[in-house]
């Protein structure tokens, strides 16, 4: 459960706040002061705070400086009535999340808490970045939050992010999809000189054509119907730090232009506006798609795609880590006892074969769900076999099977005959379906039940 502290000296406003985080899986204090603010945090630990900028013995900017220097590993969101968009500036750049204006919807604060957590959450793990074990570390690249792996493809990717850490070049990262961009984009930018500015994550995939501007850019009260408030654009909002564009092959046409502009001449006009503002941002952008092939389509420009290309690393996917798989396993099993409470000591060797075997479509996210997952089903010191998906604990077992079939000739036999090919049958629609049960018995016309029985028959019940 995730812990947030409450700093307002108006008791209506925080004991609303406190019973509807309370309500959405929250635990939840309070503080009226920055006094007992600073005394709440020196007895707990917390996720997030939740600050209003004016207190009477203090104010929020104050509080922020100190929970950064004190508690960095805590987020902060800034409370207040009054919309000052230089103020909202500042507070970003000194390490606020971001900065609310009053009065509060309660969709709106929810999906900002859960944003700053999980952004807090990833800065701190920097999940991915691996470091050959016993090797050197550089004395400018942070890797004390990071996995440290032990592949040769592990090392040239650390020296790749070593080499252009400290410099201001913009980065393409590519690779496929859950192998870890946006926290090697995290590592370039907590180990450059851009450090203590702000690392402003956004994802293109999910951006309309119409959002994609005011979100970019920023708006103006009354800039067009439903600009209700002034917004701060991503660009804005990163000035001093970082700004990383995740699956950036997914913007329109007239944004890519637009962003083409700014990049050239690092200045940004919210939605609007007539004023140009001086920006200082550093790009980083990520895709699984190939941006030359998108170029080729005519879908990304090709003068957009020179401008961040000053430097490109490619992730390779977790099945050709080699021996970084169970190192990244046995850091996520760390992770997860810290989360679950509990004590699981390792992996047994069937799921080490399984780790080992399996191809990881989904990388290391996938790896990530898949350690909690079966960490929660483990009622003992060690990870069984039956604690892992179905997909995966039965991908070791097929090419063997298969292969026995191949080696050792058996004597003509009915039985074995239609249940080797019911075996086949199943694993086919199996893999098909993505190992969905439910689903791969409609294909096979027939009833849950009588596939586990089937499945039981030909050994793939575990």
């Amino acid at each position: 459960m995730r812990n947030i502290l409450i700093v307002d000296d108006e008791l209506n406003i925080g004991l609303l706040l406190s019973k509807f985080l309370t309500r959405n899986g929250f635990e939840v204090s309070t503080a009226t002061s920055g006094k007992k603010a600073m005394e709440c945090l020196s007895v707990n630990s917390f996720d997030l705070i939740l600050c209003d900028y004016r207190l009477e013995d203090t104010d929020g900017k104050e509080i922020l400086i100190k929970v950064k220097e004190l508690y960095p590993q805590t987020g902060v969101i800034i409370i207040t009535g009054y919309s000052d968009i230089r103020l909202a500036v500042e507070l970003i750049k000194l390490g606020a999340y971001d900065y609310i204006t009053k009065p509060l919807y309660p969709d709106e604060i929810l999906n900002t808490i859960n944003k700053a957590i999980e952004t807090q959450q990833a800065l701190l793990e920097a999940v991915g970045i691996p470091v050959m074990e016993g090797s050197p570390k550089p004395a400018h690249f942070d890797t004390d939050n990071f996995i440290i792996g032990q592949s040769e493809t592990s090392k040239e990717l650390l020296k790749q992010i070593t080499l252009v850490s400290p410099t201001n070049y913009s980065v393409i990262l590519t690779g496929e999809s859950g192998t870890g961009k946006e926290a090697v984009a995290k590592a370039i930018h907590i180990s450059s000189l851009r450090k203590d500015g702000p690392f402003v994550a956004m994802d293109c995939g999910s951006l309309t054509k119409d959002l994609a501007g005011s979100e970019f850019f920023g708006h103006e009260k009354g800039a067009f119907t439903g600009a209700t408030y002034t917004k701060i654009g991503h660009f804005e909002m990163a000035n001093g730090g970082t700004l990383f564009l995740d699956e950036v092959a997914n913007l329109s046409y007239d944004i890519q232009a637009a962003l083409l502009r700014i990049v050239q001449e690092r200045k940004v006009k919210r939605l609007g506006s007539t004023k140009e503002i001086d920006i200082d941002v550093r790009i980083i952008v990520a895709t699984n798609e190939n941006l030359v092939n998108a170029m080729s389509n005519g879908r990304f420009r090709e003068d957009l795609y020179h401008r961040f290309n000053e430097f490109s690393i490619n992730l390779p996917p977790l099945r050709d880590r080699g021996k970084d798989i169970m190192v990244f396993a046995n850091s996520f099993l760390k992770a997860a006892n810290q989360e679950l409470n509990k004590n699981v000591a390792a992996f047994s060797k069937e799921v080490e074969a399984c780790f080992y075997t399996y191809n990881w479509p989904g990388n290391v996210r996938e790896l990530k769900n898949v350690v909690r997952r079966a960490t929660l089903l483990t009622e003992g010191q060690t990870i069984p076999l039956k604690a892992l998906p179905l997909e995966i604990s039965t991908y070791a077992k097929i090419p063997i099977a298969e292969a026995e079939v191949q080696r050792q000739p058996k004597p003509v036999d009915l039985k074995n005959t239609a249940l080797e090919a019911e075996y086949e049958a199943i694993i086919k629609v199996l893999r098909e379906v993505n190992f969905n049960k439910t689903k791969a018995a409609k294909v096979l016309n027939i009833d849950r039940k009588t596939l586990y029985n089937k499945m039981k028959a030909v050994n793939l019940d575990s």
